[in-house]
C-alpha cells in the first residue's frame, strides 16, 4: 500500500508499466468530472468516478482484488480506508469472484486506518485488503476516482 499526494506520482511510475498512463489521466481530473466509468485504455486501465457519503467502520468488510491494482484518488472530501495485509485474514465472507474481481473478508480486530484527503491517492495491490468509504470523524460527501490498472 502506498499513500502520497498526486503531485508525487512520478516516484511510483517505475513500479508498474501502466502507472504513468493512469496517473497522467488522473492529473487531468477536475472537480466537475462526470460520475461513472471512464475509459483510459480499454479494460487494461479504466476509472470509476464515485460520489458518496462516508460511513462508520462498523459493519464494513475488507475487499481484495487479483486482476486489478486500485489507484484511489480523492477529488474532494476526506475518508479513512481501513487496511490489513491479506495474508493475515482468515474469515472470508464472500469468496473471490473473478467477474467482480473481489473477495470480501470480515474486519479483523486490528486494521490500519489510512486517512485520505483531497489531492491524495493510495495504491492498493493484490495483497492489500482494504475497506474504503469510512468516515474520518462524521459522515461527509466524497468524490473519488478509482483507477483500475490491470496487474
Amino acid at each position: 500500500m502506498i499513500l502520497d499526494s498526486l503531485s508525487q506520482w512520478h516516484r511510483y511510475a517505475p513500479l508498474h508499466r501502466r502507472f504513468a498512463e493512469a496517473f497522467a489521466w488522473l492529473e487531468q481530473v477536475r472537480p466537475e468530472i462526470a460520475i461513472g466509468r471512464h475509459e483510459i485504455a480499454g479494460d487494461s486501465i479504466y476509472a470509476l468516478v464515485q460520489r458518496y457519503q462516508t460511513r462508520p467502520v462498523e459493519g464494513m468488510q475488507l475487499e481484495a482484488h487479483r486482476r486489478y491494482i486500485d489507484v484511489q484518488y480523492l477529488v474532494s472530501g476526506a475518508e479513512v480506508i481501513r487496511w490489513a495485509p491479506l495474508r493475515d485474514l482468515d474469515h472470508v465472507t464472500r469468496p473471490y469472484d473473478a467477474v467482480k474481481d473481489a473477495g470480501l473478508y470480515a474486519l479483523p480486530p486490528v486494521t490500519v486506518p489510512v486517512s485520505l484527503r483531497a489531492g491524495q491517492f493510495t495504491i492498493l495491490f493484490a495483497d492489500d485488503a482494504h475497506a474504503p468509504c469510512c468516515c474520518l470523524d462524521t459522515p461527509s460527501e466524497v468524490v473519488k476516482v478509482v483507477v483500475k490498472v490491470e496487474a
